[in-house]
């Protein structure tokens, strides 16, 4: 495999003595870990008063200075690097100010790239971009070369330079705001597996998220797309375009299903890959998802029986569409993952059984009537609970039967009384969790062993 180099500049770091990071979170303490190892001062800004990994940082660079507190306008020195996590937004007015004076701002993902000489495979979309990516990780492994899995998955992608890990091919999943502070990717191959709304309390518009995503293509000597999306149907500028869907394809550059006297089948344009029904995900939407995974590797000289075998064995990730109890023909179904609205329209879209609905959270500036076209007849019930399910309710007034619960345990109690064999209890939220929890894995873990208890009290 020949050697690429992804740079958005060769001397970016020979040109700085010093620099400065934003957010001690993981890739904030990666940033500057990876920033000592090359020689440059560094100095530390956070906005909360007692940042995650402060007493780590303190023990392993005592040098290096941290500031806690809200930010200041003045504060940054516009002749150091910044380095932005990607929880910082662009628009807090000290990185304006800093950037008006010439400042480069550059987030993890950049520096990795200006360091890598591996190929690298991009993927991002609203909604399936971890599994996909892992599945990717999946198949080059399968394959006999040595995946790096990194960046909003895995190991911090500074990590991987800093600790000299070995590998082949760099796999990137990579978050919209990942890609505000990195200019250029330079993949091989780079995905946008979908746009829903997101992050709308980040962007001003849908097109500022849109534009954010398309960053991923700068470069790219090959596009997957999914084919019939009317919002990336405008993407052309690109080398090579590869496209999936779930209707046949016309050409080899297309990756769809065709229908065959022997089943469905997942197809590059004549090319069989490999039968629907062995593919171990549940719902369409996986469907494309691993389609997409196909298109991503067609590049690498991976054999088909091994990319077939990863898919085979590949049963998906927690937190997303992960059944974790069947109790009393009752399925119970954590889709904790599904932080926007897009994510949980496709969950309940993807269900065949009637559905006992649980949602809620942090809405994230979102539009929650663009849900309703999920909720179809088959949604029994919808139980809501956090801090904006006033918001849901009011938008999906009159879909289907709405009740409201405090909390996760009493939202799984309700729930547990409605459902009836046959049916499915689905935590799919279409908001974040942290008006509640953690984090969605949190939020997952909490309605698993809520679940748990439930069944353990009926079996006492």
């Amino acid at each position: 495999m020949v050697d690429q180099r992804h740079n958005i500049s060769p001397d970016l770091l020979a040109r700085y003595q010093r620099a400065t990071v934003i957010g001690l979170g993981i890739s904030g303490f990666s940033a500057v870990r990876y920033l000592r190892s090359c020689g440059l001062a560094v100095s530390v800004l956070d906005s909360r008063d007692n940042p995650p990994l402060a007493a780590q940082l303190a023990e392993s660079f005592p040098d290096v200075d941290v500031r806690c507190g809200a930010f200041v306008d003045g504060c940054l020195d516009a002749n150091s690097l910044i380095v932005a996590s990607p929880g910082v937004s662009l628009q807090e007015p000290m990185l304006q100010s800093v950037r008006r004076q010439g400042a480069q701002i550059v987030g993890d993902v950049a520096l990795f790239l200006a360091a890598n000489t591996k190929p690298v495979i991009a993927i991002t979309g609203s909604n399936g971009k971890s599994t996909v990516t892992t599945l990717v990780g999946d198949m080059v492994a399968a394959g006999g070369l040595r995946p790096l899995v990194a960046g909003n998955i895995g190991v911090p992608v500074l990590d991987a330079i800093t600790n000299a890990l070995d590998y082949d091919v760099a796999i990137l999943e990579l978050s919209s705001f990942q890609l505000e502070t990195t200019s250029h990717v330079g993949a091989a191959s780079a995905a946008i597996l979908n746009i829903s709304e997101d992050h709308m309390d980040r962007y001003r518009s849908m097109g500022d998220y849109v534009l954010a995503k398309s960053r991923i293509l700068k470069g790219a000597q090959r596009a997957i797309l999914p084919r019939h999306d009317e919002q990336l149907s405008q993407i052309t500028q690109v080398a090579r375009l590869l496209s999936f869907e779930l209707d046949e394809p016309a050409n080899e550059d297309e990756f769809g299903v065709k229908r065959q006297h022997d089943g469905r089948w997942l197809m590059q344009g004549k090319k069989r890959l490999m039968k629907l029904s062995d593919i171990a995900l549940t719902g369409l939407h996986n469907v494309k998802n691993v389609l997409s995974a196909f298109a991503l590797t067609d590049f690498l000289a991976l054999s088909l029986d091994a990319r077939v075998r990863a898919v085979k064995e590949f049963v998906g990730l927690p937190h997303r569409m992960q059944t974790v109890a069947m109790h009393g023909g009752v399925r119970w179904v954590n889709d904790s993952k599904a932080t926007n609205v897009g994510a949980t329209s496709t969950a309940l879209l993807s269900l065949e059984q009637p559905v006992i609905w649980i949602a809620g959270g942090q809405g994230k500036g979102a539009d929650f009537t663009a849900l309703a076209d999920a909720v179809t007849d088959n949604v029994q019930l919808l139980i809501l609970f956090g801090i904006d399910a006033p918001k849901l309710e009011a938008a999906l007034n009159g879909r289907t039967r709405i009740v409201s619960a405090s909390d996760m345990a009493e939202a799984v109690a309700l729930a547990a009384q409605a459902a009836k064999p046959g049916q499915v209890v689905l935590l799919s939220p279409a908001c974040a969790s942290f008006d509640m929890y953690r984090g969605f894995e949190h939020r997952g873990d909490t309605f698993a062993a809520c679940v748990r208890n439930h069944i353990e009290r009926g079996a006492a």
